[in-house]
């Protein structure tokens, strides 16, 4: 018997047919002919079938495909907050204007405008930071662990660098603690153990040898029961009575008390300063609201150290990180950032207008769906543990053939894509982390999905 994939076209055959050779009128040329040779390929990888739709279909889908852009929007109905796999914290209004404002042409990114002449990229943001923070210096590289790699490479190169068993996180994407300092050219000394560490321990293990203390926050994960840790104030005691420096890599950048809407536990820059480390390092696209950068605050030896070693440069911050920074701090000088600043307002937003949201959303679906009380989650690392209570728009469809997986698959593929949640075999949406202009997208989108 002949093998189907023998009969498979030609590439030639297939950009002679008219409806491909059309494509190359609106599309590169190259870019057509990736899409035939891809087709071609699916279709061999298939036994050698035909596409239902026809060769030409086929080729102009993919075709599309590839000529969208890889790095897209997306609704985020999964109601974790800062959701690290899309994109994190979105941006305030005010943050996404700074960037617009200086993407079109040139900028004083490193030019003194009162002397006409080469500037520092490092002034941008260091006087609002100090302002915000009364930290006595500060520096911007490109995200948390470039912060933590550059502060262990300033503070602690060619000798040791003390942290806890307990504090030996892995903070995601595998990038772990351990390989961090060993790429900053620090010693890694571990202390006590995994669930209980004291002061003596690191006394024990200061030597000559020593250059700094580290404590670094568990963000992601809770340790309870039988524990004890060092604070960072005893620590940063000690380590000036040793005369090394200290370290505190604080991971989400807090720098509003969130109690009064019940999230607790999470210390804050303010806190971490008024311990009395040297510095403090924490990510800007975490709970303070801001774009992806490292922000390193401290003492001003510390962070003077830290701007001169040679990795700063490696992970220095653009212009457009620099400017969506600059634009979100300033929205803490006032009461605007619980409202301004999306991370926040998701965060402490009212259960009764997440209930409002709900029912705009549950009225756009209609009878395949209801409403129920649920839990979103802060994510990024950041409350680990902590739960809001939030309504749900859960989907039922109708139509008992439609399985929740092909749903979701269905939603990924609308336009734009809807990212959504499965639990107790139903399809989950939460209006905490759907911004309310996406409430009527994501209502025509599953009732489409829907109706297949």
């Amino acid at each position: 018997m002949t093998d189907p994939r023998r009969r498979l076209p030609a590439v030639d055959a297939l950009l002679a047919e008219p409806d491909v050779a059309a494509l190359i009128a609106s599309h590169p040329r190259g870019l057509v002919v990736r899409a035939v040779r891809d087709t071609i390929e699916h279709a061999r990888a298939h036994g050698g079938a035909a596409p239902a739709g026809g060769w030409g279909a086929a080729v102009g889908e993919r075709t599309r495909r590839l000529a969208a852009p890889s790095l897209a929007p997306v609704i985020n109905a999964t109601g974790v907050v800062l959701h690290t796999n899309l994109g994190r914290a979105p941006l305030a209004p005010a943050a996404i204007a700074a960037m617009s404002r200086v993407a079109g042409g040139y900028t004083n990114l490193e030019y003194d405008l009162a002397r006409g002449t080469r500037g520092s990229r490092d002034g941008l943001c260091r006087d609002l930071l100090i302002e915000l923070t009364g930290a006595e210096d500060a520096l911007v590289v490109n995200n948390a662990a470039g912060a933590l790699l550059v502060a262990l490479s300033a503070l602690a190169r060619d000798g040791d660098a003390l942290v806890s068993r307990g504090e030996l996180v892995e903070i995601g994407g595998s990038f772990r603690i351990p390989d961090i300092m060993a790429r900053s050219g620090a010693a890694l000394v571990e202390v006590g153990t995994t669930n209980r560490t004291h002061r003596a321990d690191y006394e024990a293990a200061l030597t000559p040898r020593t250059r700094l203390l580290l404590k670094v926050h568990r963000s992601n994960f809770q340790v309870t029961g039988f524990t004890t840790e060092v604070p960072a104030t005893e620590l940063a005691g000690l380590a000036r009575h040793a005369q090394v420096a200290s370290l505190y890599d604080l991971g989400s950048g807090l720098l509003l008390d969130l109690a009064p809407w019940g999230l607790t536990g999470e210390p804050s820059v303010a806190e971490a300063l008024a311990s009395g480390v040297d510095a403090v390092a924490f990510s800007g696209d975490k709970l303070l609201g801001g774009p992806q950068a490292g922000i390193l605050l401290g003492r001003r030896d510390a962070i003077a150290a830290c701007r001169k070693d040679p990795l700063a440069r490696a992970v220095r911050s653009d212009k457009f990180t620099l400017a969506a920074l600059e634009a979100t701090l300033a929205l803490y000088r006032g009461p605007a950032a619980i409202q301004e600043i999306p991370v926040l307002r998701m965060l402490t937003q009212d259960v009764a207008q997440i209930r409002r949201a709900a029912e705009a959303l549950h009225k756009g679906v209609g009878k395949d769906a209801d409403i129920v009380e649920g839990e979103s989650e802060v994510g990024g690392g950041s409350f680990p543990g902590a739960k809001l209570n939030t309504w749900l728009v859960r989907i039922t469809p109708s139509t008992q053939h439609l399985a929740p997986n092909t749903l979701a698959e269905r939603l990924r593929g609308a336009d734009p894509p809807i990212i959504t949640r499965i639990a107790d075999d139903r399809v989950l949406l939460d209006p905490r982390t759907i911004l309310p202009s996406e409430i009527e997208l994501v209502a025509r989108a599953v009732r489409a999905a829907l109706d297949g």
